[in-house]
C-alpha cells in the first residue's frame, strides 16, 4: 500500500530543517570539538577553538548563524518506491521552495548567496535558491532526507584526481591537504570518495561528510577492517602535519575522517576530497506520510563550560580610528589584538569594482586613508541586532588585490580568515601594511562586538557592499607583519615539528 507524502509537509520539513541547522551544530562535532580543545597545546589554536565552542553555543541560544556564510543547500532524498507525492511540482521545485522558505525566515534570515549565472551576470537569487538534488529510488513506503548547507570557504578547497592503480591514496591525502590551506576553517572533518567515475567519487566524498562522526569511538574499540584501519593512518597523519585549528598551528586538525568507495574501471582510481568546516551543518529525518519532520534541538548540557571572553592581559587593544602605519608596522606575528572604533569591510565584487573604477581614473566613494577593511558579507540583522553574523570570508580571493588597495587607496590593514598566498604576502611586506586573521566559525561572537553599522557604497551589492562597522574589543590574531612574516607557515611548521616527538592522542 502507497504512502502519500503531502507536499506541504514535504516543503515545511525542508524549510525546518534549514533553520535547524544554521543553527544547532550536530552533537557528534560539538563532543569531538570539545575532546579536541582540551587537549590541545597550542595557545593560539585552543583559543580559537573556545571562540568555536562559544559561538556555538550563543547560536544555539540566540537561534543565529553558525557563520555569516550560511552555504549552498545539498538535499539528498531516498524515496520508497511506495511514495506518492500529492503535488504538481517536481521534486527540485519542492525542495526549492523549502529553501525560499527557510532562508527568508522573518525571524532568522539567512544569507543569500547562490547567483543565478556562474559565468556572466553573477547574480544574486535573494533567497539561495537553487539548491543541489540528489535523488534515488528505493524499496519501502518512506522518504529519507537528508539536508546540508556547505559554505564557500570549505566547498572550494574540494580536490579531485585521477591516480593510477597502483599509485597510494595516503601519499596523494598527505600531499594535496597542505596546499588547500585553512580557508575551509579546521578542524573540520574531511569526506573522500574512491572509485566510480569523476562525478562518481565527488558525490561519494560530499556524502560522507553526513555521517556521524565517530573517531573517537573508532580509536577506542580499535578497527575492525581494512577500510577503518586506512581511516585512522589517515586521521593520524593528516593532524600530524600540524596546521591545527584555523591553520595557526596545533595538535587537531581533523576530528575525522570519512571514505566512501564503489567498483571502478580496471584503469582508473578516482579520487575526490572535500573537507567540512567548522560549521559543519546537516540534519537527516524520514517522512513517513504522518506530517513534517519534527527535529528535536541538542541538549545545552551537550557544549562544554567554554565561554571566551576578551584576554586584557594577553591581548593588545588597538584604538582603529587614531591607528598609523607606524603602529601597523610595530605588531608580530601572533600577536593577539582587540580592535575598537571604525572599519571598513569590502569583499570580492567591491574589490573588483574598486579596481574598475580606479582603471577608469573615477574617484573612488570611500576614503581608504589610514583605514582597516575587514573581509566580510554579513547575514541581516534582526531585532535588537545592529548586524547579523559577521565572521570573515577567506582573504586568499582578494590577494589579487592587495597590491592595488595598498599603493593606491592609502588602506594600512586588512581583516580576513586564512592565510594569504605569496603575491599579497610580498605586497603586504613592500608597503609595511598587515594582514589580520579573525575566527572563521565564530561569526556571531565576531558580530557581538559590532556596535554600529552603516553601508557606505555598492549597497546594489547586497552582503557584499562595503559598510563602516564601529567595534569594540573584537579578536584578532597578526597573521602577516609588516615584515612579510606568516603565521600560518611558521605555527605548522613548528608543530608539526613538535608533533613529531609526542604520541599520538584520542580524538
Amino acid at each position: 500500500m502507497s504512502v502519500l507524502i503531502k507536499e506541504e509537509d514535504f516543503i515545511q520539513s525542508i524549510a525546518d530543517g534549514i533553520q535547524f541547522i544554521s543553527y544547532y551544530h550536530p552533537v557528534d562535532y560539538i563532543r569531538h570539538l570539545a575532546r579536541a580543545y582540551e587537549r590541545e597545546e597550542s595557545p593560539a589554536a585552543r583559543d580559537a577553538m573556545a571562540q568555536i565552542l562559544t559561538n556555538s553555543r550563543m547560536c544555539a541560544e540566540g537561534k543565529r548563524p553558525l557563520c555569516q556564510d550560511t552555504g549552498i543547500v545539498n538535499v539528498f532524498l531516498k524515496v520508497g518506491m511506495d511514495v506518492r507525492f500529492d503535488t504538481r511540482r517536481t521534486l527540485q521545485e519542492l525542495c526549492d521552495e523549502g529553501v525560499r522558505r527557510g532562508y527568508t525566515n522573518s525571524d532568522n534570515p539567512l544569507r543569500a548567496s547562490v547567483l543565478d549565472d556562474p559565468i556572466f551576470a553573477r547574480k544574486n537569487t535573494r533567497d539561495n535558491t537553487p539548491c543541489i538534488l540528489h535523488v534515488e529510488l528505493v524499496p519501502g513506503d518512506k522518504v529519507d532526507v537528508q539536508v546540508a548547507s556547505k559554505g564557500g570557504g570549505s566547498e572550494n578547497k574540494s580536490k579531485f584526481a585521477m591516480l593510477n592503480p597502483s599509485d597510494s591514496l595516503v601519499d596523494w591525502v598527505l600531499k594535496t591537504v597542505p596546499t588547500m590551506g585553512a580557508g575551509w576553517c579546521p578542524p573540520g572533518m574531511l569526506g573522500i570518495g574512491v572509485g566510480g567515475t569523476a562525478e562518481k567519487a565527488m558525490l561519494m566524498a560530499k556524502q560522507s561528510l553526513m555521517d556521524d562522526i565517530d573517531m573517537y569511538e573508532l580509536l577506542a574499540r580499535g578497527p575492525q577492517n581494512k577500510l577503518e584501519e586506512l581511516r585512522i593512518e589517515l586521521y593520524e597523519k593528516v593532524n600530524a602535519l600540524g596546521i591545527g585549528a584555523q591553520g595557526l598551528g596545533g595538535l587537531t586538525t581533523v576530528l575525522d575522517v570519512k571514505i566512501n568507495t564503489f567498483p571502478t574501471h580496471a584503469a582508473s582510481k578516482p579520487v575526490a576530497m572535500i573537507p567540512n568546516c567548522a560549521a559543519t551543518r546537516h540534519a537527516h529525518f524520514v517522512l513517513d506520510g504522518s506530517g513534517p519532520a519534527r527535529l528535536d534541538p541538542p541538549a545545552l548540557s551537550e557544549w562544554p563550560e567554554v565561554h571566551w571572553a576578551p584576554d586584557y592581559n594577553k591581548s593588545k587593544q588597538v584604538d582603529l580610528n587614531t591607528l598609523t602605519p607606524e603602529e601597523v608596522a610595530s605588531w608580530k606575528p601572533g600577536q593577539t589584538l582587540l580592535l575598537s572604533g571604525k572599519m571598513l569591510t569590502g569583499r570580492d565584487a567591491a574589490h573588483k569594482r574598486i579596481q574598475d573604477m580606479l582603471a577608469k581614473g573615477e574617484p573612488l566613494p570611500v576614503d581608504f586613508t589610514n583605514r582597516v577593511i575587514y573581509y566580510v558579507g554579513p547575514v541581516d540583522p534582526v531585532r535588537d541586532e545592529v548586524v547579523g553574523p559577521a565572521g570573515p570570508t577567506t582573504a586568499t580571493r582578494m590577494d589579487k588585490f592587495t597590491d592595488m588597495m595598498l599603493a593606491k587607496t592609502g588602506l594600512i590593514a586588512m581583516i580576513g580568515k586564512s592565510e594569504r598566498g605569496p603575491v599579497a604576502i610580498e605586497a603586504i611586506r613592500q608597503h609595511k601594511s598587515a594582514y589580520l586573521m579573525a575566527v572563521g566559525g565564530a561569526a556571531y561572537l565576531v558580530s557581538k562586538a559590532i556596535r554600529e553599522a552603516r553601508v557606505l557604497a555598492f549597497g546594489d551589492l547586497g552582503m557584499e557592499a562595503i559598510y563602516e562597522f564601529d567595534v569594540k574589543d573584537m579578536p584578532v590574531t597578526v597573521a602577516v607583519d609588516s615584515q612579510g612574516t606568516s603565521v600560518h607557515t611558521t605555527g605548522p611548521q613548528e608543530w608539526q615539528a613538535r608533533i613529531g616527538k609526542i604520541p599520538v592522542a584520542v580524538a
